[in-house]
């Protein structure tokens, strides 16, 4: 973490102290009003999607998403610079990873009136645009490269014990875990990195 840029270190420092923040308040007044539910969007709280985000189920959860969010932020930080149209970058992505997983768990779950919570989605991002990178070694390399395919796939499967098994066997698991919102989070930074690199001029 000593050697991760400042954005990559202050990604994972709003993830963990935001949940502190959380905290403080009434759970259940704060996930009811800035939570995200399937069933919301028919009512226009489309702001959710992005609210959500900033929420977490406990320590243990957004302890597992700020050490994460730090590892495959690192790579992506790199790449669009430490300035402020890097960070704005960064941020840029983040959110629109973390608003499609959030979409995409949707499109599974239409109308379901449980409340989403949790930085997974838009962490998961991360990791797709990492693999990216990882494959054109700091720049943008093929989708269906090895490095985004063996990735992608041993998500795939820690997502499919998800479903199978529960979330049990992870930190903070005795909730639900949206193993939905992972793997969409997972396509939409491959894909999502793109615009947003060109948008930047970065390449």
């Amino acid at each position: 973490m000593f050697n991760a840029p400042w954005p990559a270190v202050a990604l994972a420092c709003v993830i963990v102290f935001g949940y502190a923040v959380q905290s403080l308040f009434p759970q259940d007044v704060v996930v009811a009003a800035l939570g995200f539910a399937p069933s919301g969007l028919t009512n226009g709280q489309w702001p959710t999607l992005v609210t959500a985000m900033f929420l977490h189920g406990g320590w243990a959860h957004a302890l597992m998403n700020g050490a994460f969010g730090l590892a495959f932020a690192t790579p992506v930080a790199r790449f669009f610079g430490d300035r402020l149209g890097g960070l704005m970058g960064l941020l840029a992505f983040y959110i629109a990873c973390g608003v499609l997983s959030n979409l995409g768990y949707a499109l599974v779950h239409a109308g379901d009136p449980h409340f989403l919570v949790g930085a997974s989605g838009a962490v998961s991002g991360l990791m797709g645009a990492a693999a990216r990178l990882i494959a054109g070694e700091g720049r943008l390399g093929r989708v269906f490269s090895p490095p985004v395919l063996s990735m992608g796939g041993s998500w795939l499967m820690v997502n499919l014990l998800i479903a199978l098994l529960g979330g049990g066997f992870m930190p903070g698991g005795d909730a639900p875990v949206a193993w939905e919102a992972h793997l969409a989070g997972f396509a939409a930074g491959v894909l999502v990195i793109t615009p947003i690199a060109w948008m930047t001029g970065r390449r």
